[in-house]
């Protein structure tokens, strides 16, 4: 029985910004980890969300990262990604939301993404907000 060789380390084409804002926001153990995993599959999609979501729009000064931090809770709870909601609960308390607020934000997205997904929500929150307190 063969095996494929493991490729090499993708030499990837990071914004220097949007890696530093990505670091600082959801940790260097999570982005360096993601990073290692790039492939020739996921290796353009990790310099696209460095670029874009992390270097042109999280360094943008109309916001500071609370808001922005509680912006993207709302739409995760909106669309059901809860595995990325739980990493941006983490996010958030790392970038000063505290736990009253987080709660308040789910309360809100409840009215406006509904109850069922906000249900969910506050599972996903009950062990980040849980785990933090220990």
């Amino acid at each position: 029985m063969t095996t494929e060789p493991q490729s090499p380390a993708l030499d990837l084409d990071l914004d220097p910004d949007g890696l530093a804002v990505r670091r600082e926001v959801l940790g260097p153990d999570h982005v360096d980890a993601a990073l290692a995993r790039a492939d020739d599959i996921t290796g353009e999609f990790q310099e696209m969300i460095t670029r874009y979501a992390w270097g042109h729009i999280w360094t943008r000064p109309g916001l500071d990262r609370r808001m922005r931090s509680a912006i993207t809770i709302t739409a995760l709870v909106a669309h059901g990604h809860y595995a990325e909601l739980e990493l941006h609960l983490r996010a958030a308390l790392r970038n000063g939301l505290t736990r009253a607020e987080i709660v308040e934000v789910l309360l809100q997205s409840a009215i406006y993404c509904g109850v069922p997904a906000a249900n969910s929500a506050f599972a996903v929150a009950r062990r980040i907000l849980n785990e933090d307190a220990s």
